[in-house]
This record gives structure tokens, sequence and C-alpha cells, in this order.
């Protein structure tokens, strides 16, 4: 198990059955970078990857 999946599963927990749009999440991104320039590379690969997560199946 990866540290990350205490978050994850924190996340799922307490906000599972809610449904967010992309543009929620963008703006909940951009805060945090705000908040923790220290992870701008992180979030910015994070966005990049999800981005195109579905680019592979055109293929």
């Amino acid at each position: 198990m990866y540290f990350t999946d205490r978050g994850i599963e924190e996340l799922v927990e307490r906000r599972g059955a809610e449904e967010v749009g992309m543009l929620w999440l963008a703006e909940r991104l951009r805060e945090f970078v705000d908040l923790n320039p220290e992870f701008e590379t992180p979030v910015e690969r994070l966005a990049t990857w999800l981005a195109r997560l579905d680019d592979d199946e055109e293929d």
C-alpha cells in the first residue's frame, strides 16, 4: 500500500457519494497549488494524466 492510499481512502469515505464536475475539480487543484506551490509539478502531472486518460482507446 502506498502512503497516498490512505488519503484516497479518506476521500472515498468522506466524499465518495458526491458527484463533482471537472470545473469544480480544476478549481480545487488550482486552489491547492496556490496554497502548496511545491506540489505544482505533481498536480500538473495528475491533471495531464486525467485529461489524456481516454487517448489510448482512440488509437
